[in-house]
Formats: C-alpha cells, sequence, structure tokens
C-alpha cells in the first residue's frame, strides 16, 4: 500500500512539469535583404488554458550592458496591443491565445534591426518551464564600394598602410589585397607583409613595390572593390629644410645688392669730388710756383715765359670781371652827370693797368735777356727748335696784344663824347637796390 502511494506521488510531480509553460521560435537565425516585410514566427503552450495572458517582444540595447527594450507589448483581457515610437507604422502582432500563437510581424526592415529579437509570454501562476525564446535577425546588405587610402610616405625604406574599408554591409564583409607591378603583371608578395581587417602593411618599401594594388570587400550577397597607385620615390628634403634654405639664398642675395649699391655710390660720389677738384684746378687764379729762372718745379718751362694773370685766368673769370667793371663803370656814369669824371676814373685805371703790363713787359725782357743754363741744354736739346718756334709763336701773339692794346689807347684819346655808351647788362640791378 505504501509503494502504491509513493508511486502516485511522483507520477504527479511529472504530470505538473509537463503541464508547465513553453515558448519557442523556429529559427535562431532569420536573414532577409533590406527593405523586405518579414514574420518572425513564436508559439507557446501553457500548463493549462489560461485566463489572462501578456505578450512581450523585445529587442537587445544597441549599447552593451544596457537593458533591453521592449518594442510591443499585448494585453488579452482588453485585447489592446502597445508599440513602442520608434517601430510605430512598421510594426504588428498576430496573436491567437487558444492556438498558442503570437508572431512578430516587421515591414521594411533596415540594417539598424540586424539585432537579436526575444519573445515572452507572462501567465499567471504558470511561471515555471520555458517562458521566453529569442531569435537573431540578419538584415543582409551588400557591402558598399570600398575606399582605399594610403597611410605614411611612400619613400625609399619607409613603412605604409593600405587601407580599404566600406561603410556599409551586412554580414560584415571580408577584405582581400591582391597586388600588380608597373606592367600589370601579378607578383608574389613579399613574406613581411601584413593583411588584416583590410589594412595591408607594408615594410621597407623599394622601387619594386610599386604598382597597382586592388582591394575587394565581399560578403554573402554581392563584391566590390577599389584600387590604388603606389609609386615610391628616393627621400625627399623636408618643407622646413626647403624654406630654411630658401630663406637664406634671400637673406644673401639681400646683402649682395646692398653691398654692390654702396661701393656704386661711393664710387660715383669719388668721381664727383674728381670732377670738382678738375673744375676748381681749371678755373683756379693761381699758378704753379716757379723757379728763380723760370721754370716749374716739375721741370717744365711756362709756355709763353712771363707772368700775365690775366692771360692765365679763365675765361668765366675774366667774364665776371669785366661785368663787375662794367656794373663800376655804369655806377660812375649814373653819379656823375657830366660823364667825365667817370672817363678820367677810366682813364686812370687804364694807365695803372698800363703801367703794370710795362712791369710784366720789362720783368719778361729781363728774363729773356738774362744767360742761363737752360740756353746750353737747349743746344743739345734736339726739340730745341719746336720750343723755339713755339717761343716765336708766343712772341708774335704778345705782339698783337700790344697792337690791340695801343688801339684801345688811341681810342680812351678819343674825345668821351665821340665814343659810343657801352651797353647796359641787362641784368643790371636798379639804383635802388645797389643802395640797399
Amino acid at each position: 500500500m505504501e509503494r502504491r502511494m509513493y508511486t502516485l506521488t511522483l507520477l504527479s510531480l511529472v504530470l505538473s512539469g509537463v503541464g508547465a509553460i513553453v515558448v519557442s521560435i523556429p529559427e535562431k537565425v532569420y536573414e532577409f535583404a533590406r527593405g523586405d516585410n518579414i514574420t518572425i514566427p513564436c508559439t507557446f503552450k501553457p500548463k493549462g488554458p489560461p485566463k489572462y495572458v501578456v505578450i512581450l517582444w523585445s529587442v537587445e540595447a544597441a549599447v552593451v550592458g544596457a537593458k533591453e527594450i521592449n518594442i510591443v507589448t499585448y494585453y488579452s483581457d482588453d485585447d489592446t496591443t502597445d508599440i513602442k515610437a520608434l517601430y510605430e507604422g512598421r510594426l504588428s502582432l498576430d496573436v491567437d491565445v487558444p492556438a498558442g500563437k503570437a508572431n512578430l510581424k516587421l515591414s521594411n526592415i533596415k540594417l539598424e534591426d540586424n539585432k537579436l529579437f526575444e519573445c515572452r509570454l507572462l501567465i499567471p501562476l504558470d511561471d515555471e518551464g520555458t517562458p521566453a525564446a529569442t531569435t537573431r535577425l540578419v538584415v543582409l546588405v551588400a557591402p558598399s564600394t570600398p575606399i582605399c587610402k594610403m597611410q605614411g610616405k611612400a619613400e625609399y625604406g619607409k613603412n605604409v598602410n593600405l587601407t580599404c574599408l566600406s561603410k556599409e554591409g551586412s554580414p560584415t564583409p571580408t577584405y582581400t589585397w591582391q597586388s600588380q607591378d608597373v606592367r600589370s603583371m601579378p607578383r608574389v608578395r613579399d613574406p613581411r607583409t601584413t593583411d588584416k581587417g583590410g589594412i595591408l602593411s607594408l615594410y621597407n618599401i623599394s622601387k619594386d613595390t610599386s604598382g597597382y594594388y586592388v582591394c575587394t570587400s565581399t560578403n554573402k550577397i554581392r563584391s566590390a572593390s577599389c584600387n590604388i597607385t603606389l609609386t615610391v620615390m628616393p627621400p625627399s628634403m623636408n618643407i622646413g629644410s626647403t624654406a630654411g634654405i630658401i630663406g637664406g639664398v634671400v637673406a644673401l642675395l639681400i646683402v649682395l645688392i646692398i653691398v654692390i649699391y654702396c661701393c656704386c655710390c661711393k664710387k660715383k660720389k669719388k668721381e664727383e669730388e674728381y670732377a670738382m677738384g678738375v673744375r676748381e684746378e681749371e678755373f683756379s687764379d693761381k699758378e704753379p710756383a716757379r723757379n728763380g729762372d723760370g721754370r716749374r718745379p716739375d721741370g717744365h718751362e711756362d709756355p709763353q715765359g712771363y707772368d700775365d694773370s690775366s692771360v692765365r685766368r679763365s675765361p668765366v673769370e675774366r667774364n665776371d670781371r669785366n661785368e663787375e667793371r662794367s656794373e663800376r663803370d655804369y655806377d660812375r656814369r649814373k653819379d656823375n652827370e657830366d660823364g667825365r669824371s667817370d672817363y678820367n676814373d677810366r682813364r686812370s685805371d687804364y694807365d695803372d693797368r698800363r703801367s703794370d703790363y710795362d712791369d710784366r713787359r720789362s720783368d719778361y725782357d729781363d728774363r729773356r735777356d738774362r744767360p742761363s743754363d737752360r740756353n746750353e741744354r737747349y743746344d743739345d736739346d734736339p726739340h730745341h727748335d719746336d720750343r723755339r718756334d713755339r717761343r716765336s709763336d708766343v712772341d708774335d701773339r704778345f705782339d698783337d696784344r700790344r697792337d690791340r692794346r695801343s688801339d684801345v689807347d688811341d681810342r680812351y684819346d678819343e674825345p668821351y663824347d665821340d665814343r659810343d655808351r657801352p651797353p647796359v647788362p641787362a641784368n643790371k640791378p636798379t639804383r635802388r637796390q645797389n643802395d640797399e
């Protein structure tokens, strides 16, 4: 009897376990293309006919470690469905409690829907067994055209990385690299080259590394590719060194230009000073000193042989002196109305100048008559005849001047009234200015 009671107790426990709730989803992974309208099936078997059922569908959080997000909730007591705003208009439930059906319908699926979905049932007094089931939704997206880039400098001996990445693709695409030389011929990859996650690493590159590199992005839908041309060049100077060299050259040119300019200015100044000095010597009224025998210290003989300051004066000085004399004569004529006193003054000036001329003439005669050692040297000098001819020319010019001087004397002997008055200079100042 006791043994029969124990058997009945075990049987009741087994039957109670069999009557617990069971929730299931047929497939662990569902794959659909982006933009499709899909249905994820969910079935349940309660322990007994339930009076009240709550059906929950949720997805895994986008951030790792965050709580699950409920996207839809169904209440059987009033047959209502609560859908989250994120899925409003795209999500619906197909529920049949007596048949044990709670299917999820999702339209126009997106890449963001590539998540883990869970179906859970809540039945009062029936929480044992398997109240929930999960499945993975994979939204299939062809990989986008990858972007190929180069990281580093393509110079001899450098290391560079070639990167390849598709912005979208589901499942996550895989990347493969292929290379060709400059003649578009396939080549064997260097053993040191690595290819991981779409990054092709090239070490100690050289001229032989140059060529064409093709990257292919592939998933179960389709594939896409990109290419990049690698040209390895010799090492070049960096921008800082180039800028420094250019700056130094420019500075050197500026200094050179300044030095040349200063030298030109200095040379020009010396030429001007030299020209001014030549003019001063040319128009100077000073005569080089002579020795007792009438010769200059440098050994040259005076071409004229006599000391005539009026002859040695420059034309400019003679003109200035004539203008000054004309102004003085004009003033005297203005002061003396009868003009006679002016004539007497000029006559006296003329006598003085003639006396000076006679004195210079007598000095010249004395020097010419005085014997000297030069006559002996002249006899031996082959150029003595030429000098004597030049001396005779000087004497002829002196005689001409004396004749002109006699003409001037004859003119002064004429009555003052019979002579023409000298013209008044054009730049003659007025009497008032003279007085001031």
